[in-house]
């Protein structure tokens, strides 16, 4: 194949598996609905189960639902028959996944699924099929061709598959009133899930290694404190512990610029007044944006008094991957 030829194989594809997708609003429909609305109902679990390549899609189907709130498994149909069928419930739902709908390791487990009376969803291409006929709800997933240019492997089929069960996840999620809260919740470890839940307080810098002198405190201990604190920054505060302004090493560099006369000034002669503050409940990620909305590298917290309690610099943050990306 010539280079021409290669890109437009790749198009084909993209096309063909877009309509494949694009042709599925039409599945959209009542059973669609009644899918949604069993699936709520249920006390018990979503159960996916599917053969090769639909048992693959299943696995990223049941990982969309559980992220979104709605509890799912994957029930391998040959392990079914061999013990694993213990897995499913009568409280369960059970979807079962072919393009055909005639798969014979999946409706072999039609007969026990029956038994157990759950509710049995078909996400089929082919709807007078065995699983068309036999399950309670029926999902359309059937396509004009597949992108494999001898019909064969699972292509436009699977990503039509694929895209049903994002339909059916993002539906239930809605129904369910899932919150950005809630997701960050079942996601703690991630990026997203820092982006949603982490709190300023659980990373601030605090005790003794915020960076703080007095209003009367000489440049030279000024110049100590931000050293050894290593934030290129210090708190100014009065004789009641109140925050009233900020010192960073970019403010002693300007004032040696202009002037060599610094011996009798002290730290409220050269601090910046009104600094840029917030209190330690406060996401994380919005402390990221203001940081690079005002274009500073740290952030000074205080609590109700006005106190500093804390603070966080920017590079802690985006270590943390709280940056969108």
């Amino acid at each position: 194949m010539t280079v021409e030829e290669i890109i437009k194989k790749g198009k084909e594809v993209i096309r063909i598996e877009s309509e494949a997708v694009a042709n599925l609003e039409g599945s959209i429909n009542d059973e669609f609905a009644k899918a949604v609305n069993v699936i709520i109902r249920s006390k018990g679990r979503v159960v996916l189960t599917g053969m090769g390549k639909s048992g693959l899609i299943a696995r990223k189907i049941v990982a969309t639902l559980n992220s979104t709130g709605t509890a799912a498994i994957y029930l391998h149909p040959t392990d079914a028959l061999h013990g694993d069928l213990g897995m499913v419930r009568k409280e369960d739902v059970v979807i079962l996944i072919s393009k055909s709908g005639n798969t014979e390791e999946v409706t072999n487990l039609l007969p026990m699924l029956k038994r157990l009376k759950v509710t049995l969803i078909a996400m089929s291409g082919v709807q007078n099929s065995i699983l068309g006929r036999e399950c309670d709800i029926y999902l359309n997933v059937s396509v004009k061709e597949e992108a494999c240019p001898h019909d064969l492997a699972p292509t436009a089929s699977t990503t039509a598959t694929l895209a049903l069960g994002d339909a059916l996840s993002v539906a239930l999620l809605e129904k369910r009133g899932f919150t950005a809260e809630d997701f960050a919740y079942l996601h703690p470890g991630g990026s997203l899930g820092k982006r949603l839940s982490l709190q300023v307080r659980e990373i601030m810098i605090k005790g003794d290694n915020i960076p703080v002198v007095d209003e009367n405190s000489s440049i030279k201990d000024v110049i100590l404190e931000i050293t050894s604190k290593r934030l290129g920054t210090t708190c100014v505060v009065n004789s009641d512990g109140f925050l009233i302004g900020v010192i960073t090493d970019g403010d002693l560099r300007r004032l040696l610029e202009r002037t060599m006369e610094i011996k009798t000034l002290t730290a409220k002669d050269i601090m910046t007044k009104d600094p840029k503050v917030m209190k330690d409940d406060y996401l994380a990620s919005f402390a990221l944006q203001q940081m690079e909305n005002f274009k500073i590298t740290t952030m000074l917290i205080i609590n109700d008094d006005n106190k500093p309690i804390g603070i966080i610099h920017l590079h802690d943050l985006i270590n943390l991957g709280l940056r969108q990306r």
